[in-house]
């Protein structure tokens, strides 16, 4: 990942998208700007950034659909930060389940807004890699294998794809509709597939371990955990 970060801004505010614009430069990153959900779109799929930050409430599109949008039809995973007001749990929860990554609640420091971003595209550049490391987890992408601890879990491809999915997420949890798209795309198989597969996930990762990684956000999804 080069220092010099490429971002997106997505915020009607004009005063608040030019304070931002200028803190983010002041580091030499690159910053583009859209005032609304419908260019903020047609850029994010148009345009190799390292970041999306996103503001919550525009006026044309809403921002949760923007997320959506964006993460489903952009054929790279581009980190979201979202920009809310809102700080109610099920707001967040619904920006999550969407595909954002992090978030930062109005009003904030300009200083946290950088740092979450260095760290959102230091993960997404590390997921980049042929082969991930998260905690006992390795996954070798080309040749599609894994180990935990060093011992070797077999997988069938559905499988590898969540797993895959789970940890470029990781620490957020993936919505069950997201991993559906993710997995099927626009022809999604019965509504039981997913469980089936997410059983026989977890019967491989972790049924000879004492700690279990692959836990259910009940009303959400499915999360990686890691043992502390």
């Amino acid at each position: 990942m080069s220092n010099a970060l490429k971002i997106l801004v997505i915020e009607d505010n004009h005063a608040i998208a030019l304070q931002i614009i200028e803190f983010l430069e002041g580091k030499q990153w690159q910053v583009d700007y859209a005032a609304n959900g419908a260019l903020g779109i047609s850029l994010a799929l148009s345009t190799p950034f390292d970041l999306v930050i996103l503001d919550l409430g525009l006026p044309d599109i809403d921002g949760l659909e923007v997320c959506r949008q964006i993460k489903s039809q952009s054929a790279v995973n581009i980190p979201i930060l979202m920009l809310t007001a809102r700080d109610a749990f099920e707001d967040k929860a619904k920006g999550f389940n969407l595909g954002a990554d992090d978030y930062v609640t109005k009003p904030f420091e300009f200083r946290e807004l950088a740092l979450r971003c260095e760290a959102l595209t230091r993960r997404q550049s590390l997921y980049q890699n042929q082969v991930m490391q998260l905690g006992e987890l390795t996954l070798n992408l080309t040749e599609q294998t894994v180990l935990r601890a060093e011992e070797g879990i077999t997988l069938n491809a559905t499988a590898f794809k969540i797993l895959l999915v789970l940890v470029q997420a990781h620490p957020q949890p993936v919505s069950r509709s997201m991993l559906i798209h993710k997995i099927w795309g626009d022809e999604p198989p019965d509504s039981n597939a997913l469980k089936s597969h997410i059983y026989n996930l977890r019967n491989a990762i972790d049924k000879n371990f004492a700690f279990p990684m692959v836990k259910t956000i009940t009303n959400i999804g499915y999360k990686l955990m890691l043992e502390t």
